[in-house]
């Protein structure tokens, strides 16, 4: 099968990879689109934490099953599924805590394991959602990047009637902005680049008042620091967007604006199995729309030009089709 493959940092390559039979407990898939986004960037220009070279990335994607291991009784050749992309242990105390994304055993596809920029992938059984019937590949691929925003919500303990700020219109923005809405809560966009904030409007700066939750999806040391700002007392600031080594070193929060007003950090990081239905829900029902957040759709093999684009940030969200 052809397949994109992370050989180095900044090296990767088209090329032609086996496609091994599905163990007992596997499902293939053959990937039908895949969603590029900037971890992708940053896993090839970069690197990454739980990066293991060389590999076949790409977590985010959407397949038919195309043959499928002697156990796997639930699912059937022709299937359209959703991938969830980790694997997690079951038994240790975040999976017995609901919050399987933060398992000590956790392989992620694409990073542990290969991935979907790929024609097939072999995935477990466990991590499969079938798709609600009729919704379309390419938009049930936006499932991944729609549960980690749902599991930021979760966390942040986002409730409708509340105001809730995000900085960054970005695809991830513009989900959290989207979902909040869903949730009944009042959503406010922070976006100064105004080629991001045409799907959603927003504001080019932050508004003069405060907010119930705030959510930065923008690696933006100055959005951090505007975002606690804006914290209204008992507030919740949502760590979602990771920032840079030295961003990070630098960041200072006032511990007694926390002790004062009683306010809240809370870090959000992936996705849990669970938000993965959740987001196939919202996204087949419309009650979180996403084909208008489709900018490209390209050729997996035309990766170099999909990745370009994520760095000068033009258009929305790539789609992949292998």
């Amino acid at each position: 099968m052809k397949c994109i493959q992370v050989r180095g940092i900044n090296d990767f390559i088209i090329t032609e990879a086996p496609l091994s039979n599905p163990m007992v407990d596997e499902i293939t898939i053959k990937v039908l689109v895949t969603g590029l986004c900037r971890t992708d960037l940053k896993l090839i220009r970069d690197g990454h934490r739980d990066l293991i070279l060389p590999r076949i990335p790409g977590e985010e994607v959407v397949g038919v099953i195309y043959a499928k291991g002697a156990d796997v009784t639930e699912f059937n050749e022709g299937d359209f599924v959703y991938v969830y992309p980790g694997i997690w242990c079951g038994h240790c105390p975040a999976c017995k805590n609901n919050a399987e994304n933060l398992c000590r055993e956790m392989k992620i596809m694409g990073f542990h394991r290969d991935g979907g920029f790929a024609e097939y992938v072999n995935v477990p059984a466990q991590s499969v959602i079938r798709l609600p019937q009729g919704l379309e590949p390419e938009l049930a691929v936006f499932a991944e990047p729609l549960s980690c925003c749902l599991n930021a919500l979760e966390i942040g303990n986002v409730r409708a009637g509340q105001s809730v700020g995000i900085w960054g219109a970005g695809p991830a923005g513009t989900l959290l902005y989207r979902a909040a809405r869903a949730m009944g809560a009042e959503s406010f966009s922070i976006e100064p680049d105004e080629r991001r904030r045409i799907l959603i409007g927003g504001y080019e700066t932050c508004p003069d008042r405060t907010f119930d939750v705030c959510v930065v999806a923008v690696g933006s040391k100055h959005a951090y620091e505007e975002a606690i700002q804006k914290l209204a007392p008992l507030g919740r600031l949502i760590v979602f967007s990771g920032l840079s080594f030295s961003d990070d070193r630098q960041m200072t929060v006032s511990f007694n604006q926390l002790h004062y007003l009683e306010q809240t950090v809370v870090g959000a990081y992936g996705c849990c199995f669970r938000h993965g239905k959740q987001a196939l829900t919202h996204i087949a029902d419309g009650t979180v729309p996403v084909r208008d957040m489709i900018s490209h759709r390209m050729s997996l093999y035309g990766l170099e030009t999909a990745l370009k684009y994520v760095e000068q940030r033009a258009g929305m969200k790539i789609l992949l089709y292998p």
